[in-house]
């Protein structure tokens, strides 16, 4: 095509990278784990030492997240999943959040993968940015992962 400029793959980012090799290491792990109470209060401990590593703003935010996901749906288990804080339903993840330092974004994300039931006609978010979490936010989220397990 004449005038069209030509790309090459660039392959996978250093933080998407990084973010695999996490995922590997959570899975090894979650494996040498000893019983389901065992494993479901070791994956807490995962997920919080995680948040505690984050920055200030992006701490801060999941903090607040985890709060509210594991208070409105305490059916989702905290876990972490490609180094992120996740919540899974019958061992699928749910929802995550994602700091904006984990991919040099400039906001954060709260997701939900197809195990959320978040389903509106033909078409619905499936993730949200969020740059401060407010009371206003907190409710919403509240109201997702309700619905996101119902």
């Amino acid at each position: 095509m004449a005038g069209s400029k030509s790309s090459t793959y660039e392959g996978f980012t250093a933080e998407e990278r990084a973010a695999m090799k996490e995922h590997a290491q959570e899975e090894k792990k979650a494996a040498r784990r000893g019983s389901p109470a065992d494993k479901a209060a070791e994956a807490e401990r995962d997920v919080l030492a995680k948040i505690a590593e984050m920055g200030d703003t992006d701490r801060i935010m999941a903090e607040r997240v985890h709060a509210v996901v594991t208070s409105a749906a305490p059916v989702l288990a905290p876990k972490l999943w490609y180094g992120m804080p996740a919540y899974a339903l019958d061992g699928k993840v749910a929802c995550f959040f994602q700091s904006a330092a984990k991919f040099k974004a400039r906001y954060a994300t709260l997701g939900f993968n197809d195990a959320a039931k978040l389903d509106e006609g033909p078409m619905w978010a499936t993730a949200f940015a969020l740059t401060e979490v407010t009371d206003e936010v907190e409710a919403r989220i509240a109201a997702l992962v309700k619905q996101a397990v119902s």
